[in-house]
């Protein structure tokens, strides 16, 4: 089988764009395939698929979830696709009920997308250190605060997503406050996937919601800094509560090549 792909960089987090009709049932087969080739860096795996409702193109995930830097990188592939030098262009993703906007420089080589508003925030607790749950309908993540990152602790997190309803993908983001760093460890569960990110574009935004919670109104904006890249997080507070939110920063693009798989 052979497929033509194009490698997304946002902010590290690769992203591998299949441009080629893959049915939905065989997609998290070929992404596992795709993932596993000698010398891969890819994390995850998107299917251009036609629009359904408004967008300019569409983008379903391998396991049907949500992703933000998918969604920037996305956005900038189809901007550069329609001749769209700098400006707004409005893409669909799954994950998502509606088209998500995303602002774009080709020159800059940057791509900022507006994101889905918290579902549900609360504080919890796991291995007796305080946590914050952030449910971004679809995907959820747990965020914590000078907790080393492990998988024993994600294990022990693990149980806590099962309460919540729909969810695609999960994940716990760990914070240093002291080093300034975020490093994410993210599953999706329809693609077999648990993988250590180079940056996560929605655990960016859990954290900046679960730690802008007693912040002023007015915009709350932080740059976490992740293994492999730079993720800028903006959430807007009115009365207490988030009525906007935007990741941005870096995203790179490769040109389309022919994979074969076996």
């Amino acid at each position: 089988m052979k497929l033509k792909v194009l490698r997304a960089n946002p902010a590290g987090n690769i992203t591998l764009f299949v441009l080629d009709p893959v049915p939905p049932g065989d997609r998290a087969g070929i992404a596992s395939r795709l993932m596993a080739l000698p010398g891969s860096d890819v994390e995850q795996v998107g299917f251009l698929c036609p629009p359904l409702g408004d967008g300019m193109a569409r983008l379903e995930m391998a396991g049907g979830e949500f992703c933000g830097n998918a969604t920037r990188a996305f956005g900038l592939f189809t901007a550069r696709n329609k001749g769209i030098a700098q400006g707004q262009v409005l893409v669909e993703i799954s994950g998502c009920e509606g088209p998500v906007t995303v602002d774009v420089d080709q020159a800059a080589g940057t791509a900022r997308a507006q994101m889905p508003l918290p579902r549900g925030v609360g504080r919890t607790e796991v291995d007796g250190r305080p946590a914050t749950m952030v449910d971004l309908v679809g995907i959820a993540h747990l965020v914590v605060e000078d907790v080393p990152p492990s998988l024993d602790f994600f294990e022990k997190a693990e149980p806590l997503f099962r309460d919540i309803p729909d969810l695609d993908a999960y994940g716990v983001i760990f914070l240093d406050r002291e080093r300034g760093t975020m490093t994410p460890l993210v599953k999706v569960p329809a693609a077999g996937s648990l993988v250590w990110e180079g940056s996560c574009g929605s655990g960016s935004l859990a954290a900046a919601v679960a730690q802008s919670q007693d912040a002023p109104d007015g915009p709350f904006v932080r740059s976490y800094v992740q293994p492999a890249g730079v993720v800028e997080a903006t959430v807007i507070r009115r009365d207490g509560e988030e009525v906007a939110a935007w990741i941005g920063g870096p995203v790179s693009l490769d040109s389309p090549v022919t994979v074969e798989l076996e």
